[in-house]
Parts: structure tokens; sequence; C-alpha cells
């Protein structure tokens, strides 16, 4: 009996090889749940989903998909950078579907770049925080989990930000500002928090 891996079945049918990514991603999952233990059942959820069969990292897989965010920080730490999102009308952070790419920090830093037209951007390897949240029907599309893993993105010398077409509006916010502000996102407050308290 062979001791390889066997490879994993996407949602579409063809075969997804393994992957260093997958084993790099899961090892990192488990040193945050070690480091946040908040946040080890999420961080279970997240391993099983990475388990599972159907490719977890294509938006095609409606029962649940990894998404990767980044808490974009400026040159001080104290401000964010927070977009007005377009379809869900709320300020959230910058973020989107990992569309096949298994190296989610990889995703977190594109995705920033392309949402805020910074250059010179920098992120950090270890996930900062963990969120599973849903994803209301739109259109054709039904209800969905996003298994959103956040990362610390860095900014270079330019913090002159872009407005992309996927946002309303973006703009810095102060972190102790968001989490004392009982209106924003939970998920937000709970990442300005772990940042004060990361100091």
């Amino acid at each position: 009996m062979s001791n390889d891996p066997v490879p994993a079945t996407s949602s579409q049918g063809a075969t997804v090889p393994p992957s260093n990514a997958d084993a790099a991603l899961a090892e990192r999952l488990r040193a945050h749940a070690r480091r946040w233990p908040g946040e080890a059942e999420a961080a279970a959820q997240f391993l099983a989903l990475l388990a599972d069969p159907l490719d977890p990292f294509v938006r095609a897989r409606l029962q649940g998909h990894f998404t990767a965010s980044a808490w974009l920080i400026d040159r001080s730490g104290s401000r964010v950078l927070l977009t007005h999102h377009r379809k869900l009308g709320r300020w959230l952070q910058l973020g989107g579907h990992a569309d096949g790419d298994r190296d989610l920090a990889r995703v977190a830093l594109k995705e920033a770049e392309e949402e805020s037209g910074l250059s010179g951007l920098r992120v950090e390897a270890e996930p900062f925080d963990l969120d599973r949240h849903w994803i209301p029907e739109r259109g054709e599309v039904p209800g969905h989990w996003h298994y959103d893993v956040r990362y610390v993105v860095r900014t270079g010398d330019d913090e002159a930000f872009v407005v992309s077409e996927e946002s309303l509006d973006l703009a810095w916010r102060e972190v102790d500002a968001i989490a004392a502000d009982a209106d924003a996102d939970p998920s937000l407050r709970r990442m300005a928090h772990k940042w004060l308290r990361r100091g």
C-alpha cells in the first residue's frame, strides 16, 4: 500500500495535487490556536475545511470556501485602511476570494494592492485573525460561508490610496477608535483590540 498522499477532488471534479502550501497553512492554523486560545474553535473549523476532499480554495465550493483579507496598517501602526464595501455596504478590511491560490498570505497581499492602489506593501506570514461568517444569497449565488484568514499587511512609503471599483470609498481609521466604536463590525473591533494588545 502506497504512503503517497491521495490527491483531493475539487468541486469541479478535477483532482487537486497535494500541496506544501496546505501543510504550511495547517501548521499556521494550529499555531494561531495556541497563540489565541479564544479562536481555537475557529481554527478547528478552518482545519476541517482544509482537510475536506472538495477544493476549499475555489468559490464554486458553495458549502464554504477560503477567503483572505488584510489588516492594512500604516507606517505609524496606529491606523488601518478600510473599505466601504460596495456589495455588503459596510466598512470592512480589504480582501477577497482565493480563486485557487493556496497561499492565503499572497492572496491577502494581492487583494490589498488591487483594492488600495498602494505599492510597496509587505505581508506577515502568520495569520492575525480567523473569521467564519455567512454571506447572504445574492443573485444566482446562494448563501454560503466564508472562512476568512486575515493577515497583517504593512504600508511602505506611499499611503495615498486609490479607490477601486470594488469599494464605495476607502478611509484610514484610527485603530483605537475602531476598538471603541460599538457600531463597528464585531470582527473589526476584535482585530482592533488584538492589535492594541499586541502593542
